[in-house]
């Protein structure tokens, strides 16, 4: 089952959705897939690395004050897992659950074998984007270390303002493209925030780039009726925005859970709010999340879990207002 249950509304409604982050808690450890994981990223980077990691060197001040900023809350919140011995510039990193470790001096490139961002992306499931402090620019996007995004990729959005790197999210710009805007120029240090976001898929794909664009149209014309509850995903991404305080870039972080579709049935509040966000949910906004395809066969599946009485309650309500 997931950590978490991103949907949050009882209709669907366009909002970011931001809440208050105690700034220990920008990283987390899924203990039961973190090597699984790690171990794939590591295969996506081997393969074609530039496809997922860009790190110019020009924002390496960025990179840096991103590592400085995270390995010292992982090792305090993961003891267990994480130890960082810091002696003047010095940085030892002992992650035992990849049963590695190394020796770096802190602002140093020449220390680290790989640049800070794609050295620190090994060592967390989050995909990691840092934005740059350009508000003239729109706040663009500098780097990344993107290995598990949501029909997306780099090649594609680096360079853009943060508003051209969401246009194609239907009435994204129309109804909060604005506050969006506001919430990144007005994010503090040390205030970092987080919300979750949503969505339903064919395949267990974490990286689900445009090059897998045909395979998600295959798997999502082969649900069916009876396959939906174990062939479709839930998927959602933990994510959060912090303020760096030297260069006030901005983090970014994903960290995407998924688990089947029949995992996540079991509360009978919960399949309702299912029910009735994909049931207001706009029809430019369901084709954009790829959930056309398959829509009739995942309402009248959710409709299915619902208890009895439940459902003769919904039916009752609905003939009133007719």
């Amino acid at each position: 089952m997931l950590p978490y249950f991103p949907i949050q509304q009882d209709q669907y409604k366009m909002t970011m959705g931001t809440q208050a982050l105690n700034p220990e808690l920008i990283i987390e450890v899924d203990r039961a897939h973190y090597q699984a994981e790690l171990a794939l990223k590591a295969d996506l980077l081997a393969e074609d690395h530039d496809y997922y990691v860009q790190a110019p060197t020009e924002t390496l001040p960025l990179q840096w004050e991103v590592l400085e900023l995270i390995l010292p809350l992982m090792a305090r919140r993961y003891p267990a897992y994480f130890t960082l011995t810091v002696t003047g510039q010095c940085w030892h990193w002992q992650n035992k659950l990849l049963e590695d470790e190394s020796t770096f001096r802190l602002g140093e490139t020449e220390t680290l074998a790989l640049s800070p961002l794609d050295w620190l992306g090994r060592q967390v499931q989050e995909d990691l984007l840092l934005l740059k402090e350009d508000t003239t620019n729109g706040m663009p996007l500098v780097a990344g270390h993107l290995c598990f995004p949501n029909d997306w990729c780099l090649e594609d959005k680096m360079g853009q303002s943060f508003l051209s790197i969401h246009q194609p999210v239907p009435l994204f710009a129309e109804q909060i493209g604005r506050s969006s805007q506001l919430l990144l120029e007005r994010l503090k240090i040390g205030r970092p925030v987080w919300r979750t976001n949503w969505a339903f898929k064919g395949s267990s794909r974490l990286n689900l780039t445009p090059r897998f664009a045909e395979e998600q149209r295959q798997s999502n014309q082969q649900i069916t009726a009876t396959t939906i509850g174990e062939r479709c995903f839930l998927r959602m991404e933990r994510q959060t925005l912090s303020r760096l305080p030297h260069t006030r870039g901005i983090l970014f972080t994903v960290h995407t859970y998924q688990a089947p579709l029949m995992e996540e049935v079991h509360n009978p509040e919960q399949v309702q709010r299912m029910l009735t966000i994909l049931q207001t949910t706009p029809d430019a906004m369901m084709r954009y999340k790829n959930i056309a395809g398959f829509y009739e066969h995942l309402i009248a599946y959710l409709q299915q879990q619902l208890p009895v009485s439940q459902v003769a309650q919904r039916d009752s309500k609905r003939q009133e207002r007719e």
